[in-house]
Parts: structure tokens; C-alpha cells; sequence
């Protein structure tokens, strides 16, 4: 697929909140597939997700959204010590530069704060991305999300400042 050009990333709003949450369920039923079988994608994304929880989550992230015209591409959470908790593409965007691009501008914000390392916890599906963008494996862990096991990898970036 060719790389999206005309996208435009703006802060999350309250009305995203419905949108964001099926792009997360939708990305990770049909992106992860080939990793996690079907019990481990329900127990990670469930279908009838709480969308009080959602909000509350996101509440306390900063996010950005990608978004094509009126589609929403991708969103990015993070937190303001550098912690990068969710980057997720809508599944018709997979591989078109959406994730790098809202990496990109948190990185961005993120140094702007002062923040001179970043961190997170990545899927088996997600490492290879942190890894391309400079991200070190630090330690592996294996959590259990209602009653599924995950393999993840704790991994951290050293910022220039």
C-alpha cells in the first residue's frame, strides 16, 4: 500500500471516544491475528467494550488522532513522563505510515517537555515498530489479561536533547 500523505494529526476530543475505541478493537482482531489466537485477541479487545472505562482511560493520556478526511487512521496515548501506552492504526491504514507519523509528533511533544527518555510495553506485533524507531528491548514480561497470557517486551529510547 502507498504511504499516506494527506493526513492531519490533531488532539483527541470527547467525541472521538466511540471511533477510537473500534478502531482499537478492529486493529487488534484483524492486525494481530497472526500472532495471538482467538481467545487472547478477545481477552486483550473485548467486542461489547466499556466505554466508561475507555474515557477514563483516556482522560488520563494525552492522545492525538490521525485522521484521512473523516476517517480516523490511528491514535496514539502517551503519557507526560514519556510513557507511550497505545499506538494503533485502523486496519485499512495498516503499514501506510500513520503509527510513525503520530510517533513522530509525541516524540516531538515529548521533547518539548523536557522528557529525555522514553518507555513502553510492546506486543510481540508491535516491537518490531518501536524497534525501527530506536527503541531497546529492556526486559520481557509475561502478564496475564483476563486469563490470557501475553509475552511483552518492556523497552525504553534514550532521547537527544
Amino acid at each position: 500500500m502507498s504511504t499516506v500523505t494527506s493526513i492531519t494529526i490533531r488532539k483527541y476530543r470527547i467525541q472521538d471516544l466511540s471511533p477510537v475505541v473500534r478502531l482499537f478493537t478492529d486493529s487488534v482482531h484483524e492486525l494481530t491475528a497472526g500472532a495471538y489466537d482467538e481467545t487472547q485477541r478477545y481477552a486483550w479487545a473485548s467486542r461489547t467494550p466499556h466505554l466508561d472505562t475507555w474515557r477514563e482511560r483516556l482522560e488520563s493520556l494525552e492522545t492525538l488522532v490521525a485522521e484521512e478526511g473523516s476517517d480516523l487512521a490511528g491514535f496514539i496515548s502517551y503519557e507526560k513522563d514519556g510513557h507511550i501506552d497505545l499506538v494503533f492504526t485502523a486496519p485499512n491504514y495498516a503499514r501506510r505510515g500513520i503509527a510513525s507519523a503520530l510517533y513522530h509528533e509525541a516524540e516531538q511533544q515529548l521533547k518539548d517537555l523536557g522528557v529525555t527518555e522514553l518507555k513502553t510495553e510492546a506486543s510481540v506485533v508491535a516491537r518490531p515498530f518501536f524497534e525501527r524507531h530506536g527503541f531497546e528491548v529492556v526486559d520481557e514480561q509475561r502478564v496475564t489479561v483476563r486469563g490470557a497470557q501475553f509475552l511483552r517486551y518492556l523497552m525504553r529510547k534514550k532521547l537527544d536533547a
